[in-house]
């Protein structure tokens, strides 16, 4: 007799996409009452003169189908373009109190904001403020500040170029490099490992190289639930015979089987298409190890090669011509262990080696990579890792070769391009300052972990969050809840309300924001805003419905109000003509980063344009020259591990959820439908400490910096195929494990994806608890 599985946990046999992606889609057009609405919509979405989707940021393809949108990209364009309202309204019915005690998933559902809003703290409840009013007085408390190093200037990946160097200009004009953003937690490694070996910090390969390479190697990523238009290179790739290795610890079934919505053929007779040719189940934290074993095992070979007069398996005239280190590179690999690799990776050598045979075999080969490789205390390494297995073979600068990371929101990676960054260069400063005629300032400042301290320990005083959902998706929410309670002044742009929003500062405002798919209608006429994909293309998004309210204001017109207020008297910049012309903060763009050349001229045109990509030439702007290769030392493993009750967690998504949003409760392809309050880990070592499928169990750090809150409790043991050591849970929920502190000493990202943990059988919920519902965390109440 089978035992019966927990409630909501159910085996899903089928292929990623395919009908059950169709039925996803109908739900969440229901769910947001877009029945009618919501198909013309979503036939705009990323088509030229259409808006670029505001979920991922994989890049479009020059000739566009009848439709470009994913499942989860779909999900993003209902969930904004929902016809539920929050507006002064609702804030009569509901405190802030009230507020916290609901989900974050329920926050979000109850619709787009309509007004401008300020928090009074005598009912506390959000009120309506008029516009001008609100930025009087945000003006008057930021120059009330000690210093302007006072004030944190928070981005979220989904601001668009225009806006994100408005706020850029204005941040440094009022004196301060304090710009934490969300690719401190993402891809920071990438922005931080990648210059030091290549020069660049971005991906370059383009989808064209997708259809040229005999060899993609996926490590760390769900495609399927993070960036599902990634599938179709997928599956072409695999349907004319190129090989796909895939290492990841969870085995996700995107990455094993995948129906084509878009091919009748494939629908019609659900014959899916196999993904993975060889799928490795890496240790939680074992990326770094695993391409070393990777690159040991391929140096070796092409040393046996070549001592028998055989055909070299290493690319030497591009070693030789384009690389430094190579030697001292080598050495290490022949010092390290096989034993050390194969205890740190869960990985054998024989596994390894097969790879380093397939990868030695092709002639071009392209690596992708995504957050399962950055979120480590390792992350930096990790990236410089993937670089190294690259350089060995000549795969960066060919066709059909390169290395790819996957950005998480649409345009994180253009916010960093135009300007958003704590560690500018002096190049860039010095540009700013000739053509906007003012000294910024030279200073490094926060990422998001440095901000969330200096709140926390009263030396930051004022924060304007120009989107996002800050104190839910850094770490330690203990600290960061604490933090923004403390502030004297918090002003948010928002679509949608969030729990950030319920932390309110002496002084709280929530301002309502035109999304992607709004029309954004200015003085000189209807705009078209810009973005970044993750291959460096730039292109125009133009929304076309009627915003939530006559209220509602774009980022750049808010921010420009902002900016006018504070800085008035002391800036030349005419801040009402570049919010009444996003054309005219494109030229400004076009004089301090020359490669947008022609700016204004170049998004006109079907498909935009790409950025100018060095490394893609094999040009090193790096110190030497030259790509680096780089040293990892680290393969031993931690203290933590000789501990047989410690797991390694790694963080998930689920795939009805992007970032912290959350779209619905289901995890389709991992078998949960309507909760989140789950701990995965594999049969084995449920057995091995003493728990079955179904119990309820606490979970606390093991790590040094412990405090005693830092536990997430109620969650449900899941059976599930994880290597030995490792479990899995939801982020956000399991930020309370995660401190300020754990985190890669390189680029400051949290190690989200590796947290050495202990489980215990549930107790009785400690006060400030950190319980977890069916359906998110509720009472996040503050540290006392």
């Amino acid at each position: 007799m089978m035992k019966q599985r927990p409630d909501g946990i159910r085996d899903y046999e089928d292929p990623a996409g395919g009908w059950g992606a169709l039925k996803a889609l109908a739900s969440a057009l229901k769910q947001q009452q877009l029945l009618v609405e919501g198909i013309p919509t979503l036939l705009k979405q990323n088509q030229p003169g259409g808006f670029d989707c505001p979920g991922c940021a994989w890049p479009d393809p020059k000739h566009t189908s009848a439709f470009e949108f994913c499942e989860n990209g779909a999900k993003a364009v209902t969930w904004e373009s929902t016809p539920k309202r929050v507006g002064p309204d609702f804030f009569a019915q509901h405190t802030l109190a009230s507020l916290w005690t609901r989900s974050d998933y329920w926050l979000e559902d109850q619709g787009r904001l309509t007004h401008p809003l300020r928090y009074d703290a005598a009912t506390d409840r959000y009120e309506p403020v008029a516009w001008q009013a609100a930025f009087d007085d945000i003006a008057g408390r930021l120059n009330a500040l000690d210093h302007p190093d006072q004030l944190e200037l928070y981005t979220s990946g989904r601001a668009s170029n225009e806006a994100a160097f408005l706020f850029q200009l204005f941040g440094r004009q009022f004196g301060t490099n304090n710009f934490p953003d969300c690719s401190n937690m993402c891809h920071e490694p990438t922005s931080v490992g990648l210059p030091r070996s290549i020069g660049v910090g971005k991906g370059t390969v383009t989808l064209d190289d997708f259809d040229k390479a005999e060899l993609i190697i996926s490590i760390g990523h769900n495609p399927g639930t993070n960036h599902p238009r990634m599938m179709t290179p997928l599956r072409n790739a695999s349907r004319r015979g190129a090989k796909i290795i895939v290492l990841n610890p969870l085995r996700e079934r995107a990455l094993e089987r995948f129906e084509a919505p878009q091919a009748p053929i494939e629908m019609a007779t659900t014959s899916s298409t196999p993904i993975a040719s060889r799928y490795l189940q890496v240790k939680v934290g074992g990326d770094a190890a695993a391409l070393k074993g990777i690159c040991k095992a391929l140096v070796a070979k092409d040393e046996a090669a070549r001592a028998a007069d055989r055909a070299s398996l290493l690319d030497h005239p591009f070693i030789a011509g384009h690389t430094a280190g190579f030697e001292a590179f080598s050495a290490d690999l022949a010092s390290c262990s096989w034993g050390a690799i194969e205890r740190a990776s869960g990985l054998s050598r024989a596994d390894l080696e097969a790879i380093a045979d397939d990868y030695a075999a092709s002639n071009s080969t392209i690596v992708c990579y995504g957050m399962g490789i950055t979120q480590h205390v390792t992350g930096t390494a990790n990236v410089q890792q993937i670089a190294n297995l690259l350089l060995l073979k000549g795969n960066i600068g060919k066709p059909g070769a390169g290395i790819c990371p996957l950005r998480g929101h649409s345009n994180v990676q253009g916010d960093r391009t135009v300007g958003i960054t704590e560690r500018p260069s002096t190049e860039f400063l010095d540009r700013l300052r000739d053509v906007f005629g003012f000294e910024p300032p030279r200073a490094f400042g926060h990422s998001v972990v440095d901000s969330i301290a200096a709140m926390r320990e009263g030396r930051a005083k004022a924060v304007i969050c120009l989107g996002g959902n800050l104190a839910m998706a850094a770490s330690d929410p203990q600290a960061c809840f604490k933090g923004f309670r403390q502030l004297d002044l918090a002003v948010h742009l928002a679509t949608k309300l969030n729990r950030t929003h319920l932390l309110a500062a002496r002084a709280t405002y929530l301002f309502p924001v035109l999304g992607r798919t709004d029309n954004d209608l200015q003085v000189s006429g209807r705009q078209a805003l810009t973005v970044e994909d993750s291959m460096s293309m730039v292109h125009a998004s133009r929304g076309f419905l009627t915003p939530p309210s006559d209220q509602v204001r774009s980022e750049p017109a808010i921010l420009a109000g902002i900016a006018k207020a504070t800085l008035a008297g002391r800036s030349r910049v005419d801040w009402e003509a570049l919010a009444g012309n996003y054309d005219l903060i494109r030229d400004a763009i076009e004089q301090v980063f020359p490669e947008f050349e022609a700016y204004n001229d170049r998004i006109r045109k079907p498909g935009g344009f790409q950025l100018p990509n060095a490394a893609a030439m094999r040009i090193w702007n790096t110190p030497n020259g030259r790509a680096n290769f780089a040293i990892f030392a680290g393969v031993e493993e931690d203290a933590t591990s000789a501990d047989p009750e410690v797991l390694r967690l790694t963080s998930l998504r689920a795939h009805d959820q992007y970032n912290t949003t959350i779209y619905g409760l289901n995890d389709r392809y991992r078998g949960v439908f309507g909760r989140r309050d789950v701990l995965f880990a594999n049969p084995r070592e449920l057995e091995r400490l003493g728990f079955v499928e179904g119990d309820v169990v606490d979970v606390v750090t093991a790590l040094d910096f412990a405090r005693p809150d830092r536990i997430v409790q109620g969650l449900t043991l899941v059976s599930h195929d994880l290597p030995d050591g490792c479990c899995a849970s939801y982020y956000p929920e399991i930020q309370p494990l995660v401190a300020l502190e754990f985190r890669d000493p390189d680029c400051l990202t949290p190690s989200y994806k590796s947290i050495p943990v202990k489980i215990m059988r549930a107790q009785a919920p400690l006060a400030g608890d950190r319980a977890v519902t069916r359906d998110g965390i509720v009472g996040r109440r503050p540290d006392p």
